[in-house]
């Protein structure tokens, strides 16, 4: 027993000292309790090895099963906490300093945020995937905006290339990690907001774990594997989703939550389209000014989902075309059957018409 102890511990030691997520190390913990019930009940009575680990199984069922238990509490205490949250904006936390009611004076102005909504926006977690073109902008202005923390991830470095659309570095940070050099700026830009960098990709192994610290994401990526992996962590994690894509002059962006009646991304994309016909900003250009046009409208439609300003993209994929001075918008409705939200969206629009 001490010996199956020893090492449940090492693997989690090893895992954490090796960043691997926490996800990771309680699948390896996973694998050994399973391995350890199967030697006792292949192995004889009194093997050797059944004696190092306890004996008998009977003990190890247990504390799996009780394991299993505690997680699928958490899991759903969880989901119960983000369901019970009202649909309100609360009212403002007290104690914005002189220096931020100046700052954010031209919002609070605003009958549709006032104080309430600046409070609410100082609460709030955003979590912005990518630090590319549409990224920097949105960035900029959610600090801009005093939304209270912003998590960006990346794992790309400033590359001379970038300086043309990605307003939010310059040369001297040329070779740096993305977010690093973004949440430099930002901490300029606006010092009383808490900037969260992580330099990695957004994998399917960590992006729940991630979304759930969060109360919005916004996905600003620039590939198909990405973006599903985002969605369906968005999806699991019931976050709202701002996502946005671009390429040479247009641009498109919706807001997706289907727990409040909107199609997953999933729905409007079902399959990914053929390489040729998506090419890279690299391979096809893109205009300078389209991500800042795109990105401050993503950081527009988390401000306006976390206030309760206005009304949002949700239902509606915007198509903006700067090249011929055209923005027009869709309805987009939950697919039926959807691997992703299994048409989630249909059930919440059943039950609140």
């Amino acid at each position: 027993m001490i010996l199956v102890g020893v090492m449940i511990a090492a693997l989690w030691g090893i895992g954490a000292l090796t960043g691997a997520p926490r996800r990771a190390r309680l699948y390896m913990i996973g694998l050994l309790m399973t391995g350890v019930i199967a030697a006792h009940l292949v192995l004889p009575d009194g093997h050797p090895l059944r004696e190092a680990m306890g004996g008998e199984a009977a003990f190890w069922l247990l504390l799996l099963a009780g394991g299993a238990l505690v997680w699928l509490y958490s899991k759903g205490l969880r989901r119960l906490k983000s369901r019970a949250a009202p649909a309100a904006v609360p009212a403002p936390r007290k104690g914005f300093s002189e220096t931020e009611l100046t700052r954010y004076a031209r919002h609070i102005t605003l009958r549709e945020i006032g104080g309430p909504g600046q409070g609410a926006l100082r609460r709030a977690k955003v979590l912005v995937v990518g630090a590319g073109g549409l990224g920097c902008p949105a960035l900029t202005y959610l600090a801009a905006s005093g939304v209270g923390t912003i998590g960006v991830i990346d794992d790309d470095a400033v590359d001379l290339s970038n300086l043309g659309r990605q307003v939010l570095f310059d040369e001297a940070q040329i070779g740096m990690p993305k977010v690093h050099a973004a949440a430099a700026k930002l901490r300029a830009q606006n010092p009383h907001v808490e900037i969260r960098p992580y330099e990695r990709r957004l994998t399917p192994e960590i992006a729940e774990d991630l979304f759930e610290d969060y109360d919005l994401v916004l996905d600003g990526t620039d590939n198909f594997a990405t973006r599903e992996a985002v969605n369906a962590a968005a999806v699991a994690t019931e976050k709202p989703l701002v996502a946005a894509a671009l390429t040479q002059w247009e641009g498109q962006i919706s807001l997706y939550e289907p727990a409040r009646g909107t199609p997953c991304w999933a729905c409007v994309f079902p399959e990914r389209p053929d390489a040729s016909l998506i090419p890279s900003c690299a391979e096809a250009g893109v205009l300078s000014p389209l991500p800042g046009i795109v990105g401050a409208t993503m950081a527009a439609e988390a401000i306006k989902r976390l206030t309760g300003a206005g009304e949002t993209l949700a239902g509606r994929l915007a198509i903006i075309d700067t090249l011929y001075a055209e923005n027009r918008s869709i309805v987009i409705r939950p697919r039926p059957g959807c691997p992703v939200c299994g048409g989630r969206g249909l059930e919440a629009r059943a039950a609140h018409p």
